[in-house]
Protein backbone atom coordinates (compact mmCIF):
# COMPACT_ATOMS: atom_id res chain seq x y z
CA UNK A 1 0.00 0.00 0.00
CA UNK A 2 0.99 3.83 -0.86
CA UNK A 3 -0.34 6.53 0.83
CA UNK A 4 0.33 9.86 -0.80
CA UNK A 5 0.05 13.51 -0.22
CA UNK A 6 0.11 15.67 -2.85
CA UNK A 7 0.22 19.34 -3.44
CA UNK A 8 -1.08 21.72 -5.87
CA UNK A 9 -0.66 25.97 -6.17
CA UNK A 10 0.25 26.75 -9.82
CA UNK A 11 -2.90 28.52 -10.02
CA UNK A 12 -5.27 30.34 -7.66
CA UNK A 13 -6.61 26.62 -6.87
CA UNK A 14 -5.32 25.52 -3.58
CA UNK A 15 -5.43 22.33 -3.87
CA UNK A 16 -4.28 18.93 -1.72
CA UNK A 17 -5.48 14.98 -1.91
CA UNK A 18 -4.54 12.22 -0.48
CA UNK A 19 -4.52 9.08 -2.32
CA UNK A 20 -3.52 5.18 -1.94
CA UNK A 21 -2.23 3.28 -4.67
CA UNK A 22 -3.33 6.17 -7.07
CA UNK A 23 -7.04 6.37 -6.00
CA UNK A 24 -7.76 9.71 -4.23
CA UNK A 25 -8.97 8.89 -0.79
CA UNK A 26 -9.48 12.96 0.34
CA UNK A 27 -9.69 15.98 -1.54
CA UNK A 28 -9.16 20.07 0.08
CA UNK A 29 -9.36 22.98 -2.29
CA UNK A 30 -10.01 26.51 -3.18
CA UNK A 31 -11.57 26.64 -6.31
CA UNK A 32 -11.23 29.91 -6.50
CA UNK A 33 -10.03 32.72 -8.61
CA UNK A 34 -7.89 34.13 -5.64
CA UNK A 35 -4.43 33.42 -4.26
CA UNK A 36 -4.85 31.78 -0.76
CA UNK A 37 -2.31 29.81 -0.38
CA UNK A 38 0.11 31.23 2.13
CA UNK A 39 -2.76 31.59 4.27
CA UNK A 40 -4.48 27.63 3.57
CA UNK A 41 -2.48 25.21 2.23
CA UNK A 42 -0.99 24.19 5.93
CA UNK A 43 -4.25 24.43 6.91
CA UNK A 44 -5.72 22.22 4.25
CA UNK A 45 -2.61 19.40 4.87
CA UNK A 46 -3.07 19.47 8.73
CA UNK A 47 -7.31 19.11 8.63
CA UNK A 48 -7.04 16.81 5.38
CA UNK A 49 -4.32 13.93 7.73
CA UNK A 50 -7.06 14.30 10.49
CA UNK A 51 -10.03 14.26 9.21
CA UNK A 52 -8.59 10.86 7.83
CA UNK A 53 -6.61 9.90 10.93
CA UNK A 54 -3.60 9.71 9.28
CA UNK A 55 -0.03 10.30 10.92
CA UNK A 56 2.03 12.76 9.19
CA UNK A 57 5.09 9.86 9.06
CA UNK A 58 2.14 7.69 7.77
CA UNK A 59 2.36 8.93 4.76
CA UNK A 60 4.87 7.28 2.25
CA UNK A 61 6.18 10.35 -0.45
CA UNK A 62 4.88 13.67 -0.96
CA UNK A 63 3.54 14.98 -4.56
CA UNK A 64 3.92 18.50 -5.72
CA UNK A 65 2.80 20.25 -8.54
CA UNK A 66 6.44 21.62 -10.51
CA UNK A 67 4.86 24.25 -12.80
CA UNK A 68 4.79 26.05 -14.88
CA UNK A 69 2.47 28.56 -13.52
CA UNK A 70 2.29 31.26 -10.99
CA UNK A 71 5.73 32.06 -9.53
CA UNK A 72 4.97 32.62 -5.66
CA UNK A 73 1.95 29.82 -6.27
CA UNK A 74 4.76 27.20 -7.02
CA UNK A 75 6.77 28.28 -4.70
CA UNK A 76 4.97 28.09 -1.90
CA UNK A 77 3.62 24.73 -2.96
CA UNK A 78 7.18 23.14 -3.91
CA UNK A 79 8.73 24.77 -0.28
CA UNK A 80 5.51 23.36 1.59
CA UNK A 81 6.13 19.51 -0.37
CA UNK A 82 10.06 20.30 0.51
CA UNK A 83 10.09 20.66 4.22
CA UNK A 84 7.44 17.92 4.87
CA UNK A 85 10.06 15.53 3.36
CA UNK A 86 12.69 16.79 5.46
CA UNK A 87 11.12 16.83 8.46
CA UNK A 88 9.72 12.99 8.00
CA UNK A 89 12.27 11.66 5.69
CA UNK A 90 10.03 11.02 2.91
CA UNK A 91 11.03 11.02 -1.01
CA UNK A 92 9.96 13.83 -2.99
CA UNK A 93 7.65 13.65 -6.51
CA UNK A 94 7.45 16.60 -9.09
CA UNK A 95 4.12 16.01 -11.55
CA UNK A 96 4.13 18.56 -14.37
CA UNK A 97 1.31 21.06 -13.99
CA UNK A 98 0.11 21.06 -17.38
CA UNK A 99 0.33 16.94 -17.69
CA UNK A 100 -2.09 16.85 -14.96
CA UNK A 101 -4.41 19.25 -15.93
CA UNK A 102 -4.74 17.50 -19.60
CA UNK A 103 -5.77 14.52 -17.07
CA UNK A 104 -9.29 16.15 -16.33
CA UNK A 105 -10.55 15.53 -19.29
CA UNK A 106 -11.29 11.90 -21.79
CA UNK A 107 -11.38 11.43 -25.04
CA UNK A 108 -11.64 9.21 -27.83
CA UNK A 109 -9.66 11.01 -30.73
CA UNK A 110 -8.48 14.33 -30.90
CA UNK A 111 -5.66 16.81 -29.48
CA UNK A 112 -5.30 18.41 -25.80
CA UNK A 113 -4.07 21.26 -24.94
CA UNK A 114 -3.60 22.32 -21.49
CA UNK A 115 -2.83 25.92 -21.22
CA UNK A 116 -2.25 28.72 -18.39
CA UNK A 117 -2.84 32.08 -18.74
CA UNK A 118 0.47 34.02 -18.64
CA UNK A 119 1.26 37.94 -19.46
CA UNK A 120 -1.03 39.42 -21.86
CA UNK A 121 -1.67 37.51 -24.87
CA UNK A 122 0.73 34.76 -23.67
CA UNK A 123 0.35 31.30 -22.29
CA UNK A 124 2.25 28.29 -20.60
CA UNK A 125 0.78 25.49 -23.33
CA UNK A 126 1.97 21.23 -24.00
CA UNK A 127 0.06 19.32 -26.04
CA UNK A 128 -1.22 15.66 -25.75
CA UNK A 129 -2.51 12.96 -27.58
CA UNK A 130 -5.70 11.18 -26.91
CA UNK A 131 -3.49 8.68 -24.30
CA UNK A 132 -2.84 11.57 -21.93
CA UNK A 133 0.87 11.40 -24.28
CA UNK A 134 2.83 14.79 -24.44
CA UNK A 135 3.41 15.29 -28.18
CA UNK A 136 5.13 18.24 -28.25
CA UNK A 137 7.18 20.56 -25.59
CA UNK A 138 5.30 23.13 -22.77
CA UNK A 139 6.37 26.12 -24.51
CA UNK A 140 5.74 30.31 -23.25
CA UNK A 141 3.75 31.14 -26.35
CA UNK A 142 1.97 34.22 -28.16
CA UNK A 143 -1.75 33.23 -29.21
CA UNK A 144 -2.94 34.21 -32.26
CA UNK A 145 -5.56 33.12 -34.88
CA UNK A 146 -2.85 31.02 -36.31
CA UNK A 147 -2.02 29.18 -33.57
CA UNK A 148 -2.46 25.39 -33.40
CA UNK A 149 -3.59 25.25 -36.89
CA UNK A 150 -1.25 21.79 -37.38
CA UNK A 151 -3.22 20.31 -34.85
CA UNK A 152 -6.57 21.86 -35.61
CA UNK A 153 -6.69 21.07 -39.34
CA UNK A 154 -6.45 17.52 -38.67
CA UNK A 155 -9.19 16.81 -36.40
CA UNK A 156 -10.80 17.90 -32.92
CA UNK A 157 -8.84 20.04 -30.45
CA UNK A 158 -9.84 20.08 -26.92
CA UNK A 159 -8.86 23.11 -24.96
CA UNK A 160 -8.34 23.36 -21.50
CA UNK A 161 -6.86 25.65 -18.19
CA UNK A 162 -7.13 29.34 -17.50
CA UNK A 163 -5.33 30.10 -20.81
CA UNK A 164 -8.84 29.63 -22.36
CA UNK A 165 -10.53 32.43 -22.56
CA UNK A 166 -7.86 34.78 -24.18
CA UNK A 167 -7.59 31.56 -26.73
CA UNK A 168 -11.15 31.30 -27.31
CA UNK A 169 -11.50 35.39 -28.72
CA UNK A 170 -8.48 34.45 -31.25
CA UNK A 171 -9.59 31.61 -32.15
CA UNK A 172 -12.17 30.72 -34.84
CA UNK A 173 -11.65 27.46 -35.97
CA UNK A 174 -14.75 24.05 -36.39
CA UNK A 175 -12.62 21.99 -35.18
CA UNK A 176 -11.29 24.19 -31.65
CA UNK A 177 -13.53 22.74 -28.53
CA UNK A 178 -13.14 25.37 -25.26
CA UNK A 179 -13.48 23.78 -21.90
CA UNK A 180 -13.70 26.30 -19.69
CA UNK A 181 -13.34 27.50 -15.68
CA UNK A 182 -11.23 24.80 -15.01
CA UNK A 183 -7.97 24.60 -13.08
CA UNK A 184 -4.95 22.31 -11.92
CA UNK A 185 -5.95 19.98 -9.00
CA UNK A 186 -4.48 17.26 -6.89
CA UNK A 187 -7.01 15.18 -7.43
CA UNK A 188 -5.30 13.99 -10.88
CA UNK A 189 -1.87 14.14 -9.27
CA UNK A 190 -2.51 11.03 -7.41
CA UNK A 191 -2.79 8.10 -10.38
CA UNK A 192 0.32 10.13 -12.02
CA UNK A 193 2.76 10.11 -8.58
CA UNK A 194 1.51 6.65 -7.79
CA UNK A 195 2.89 5.77 -10.84
CA UNK A 196 6.35 7.59 -10.79
CA UNK A 197 6.00 6.13 -6.87
CA UNK A 198 6.11 2.79 -7.79
CA UNK A 199 9.33 3.23 -10.03
CA UNK A 200 11.53 5.29 -7.52
CA UNK A 201 11.02 8.37 -9.73
CA UNK A 202 11.88 10.97 -6.89
CA UNK A 203 13.68 14.36 -6.97
CA UNK A 204 16.74 15.55 -4.96
CA UNK A 205 14.73 17.36 -1.83
CA UNK A 206 17.72 19.54 -1.56
CA UNK A 207 18.02 20.67 -4.93
CA UNK A 208 14.52 20.20 -6.23
CA UNK A 209 13.26 23.84 -8.04
CA UNK A 210 9.53 24.84 -9.25
CA UNK A 211 9.60 24.50 -13.56
CA UNK A 212 9.16 28.48 -14.20
CA UNK A 213 9.70 28.30 -17.61
CA UNK A 214 10.03 31.89 -17.88
CA UNK A 215 12.13 34.04 -15.49
CA UNK A 216 10.58 36.04 -12.77
CA UNK A 217 9.85 39.79 -14.06
CA UNK A 218 8.20 42.09 -11.38
CA UNK A 219 5.65 44.49 -12.38
CA UNK A 220 6.36 47.96 -11.02
CA UNK A 221 3.08 49.47 -9.82
CA UNK A 222 1.37 52.52 -11.19
CA UNK A 223 2.30 55.58 -9.57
Amino acid sequence: MSLLLSIETATTNCSVSLSENGKTLALKEDYSNNFSHAEKLHVYIDSLLKENNIKPNQIDAVAVSKGPGSYTGLRIGVSAAKGLCFALNKPLISIPTLTSLSHQIRIEKGKIVSMLDARRLEVYSAVFDSSHIQIRDTQAEIVDTNSYNIYLDKGKVFFIGTGVQKTKELLNHTNAIFIEDKLPSANEMSELSYQKFKTGEFEDVAYFEPYYLKDFVAIKPKN
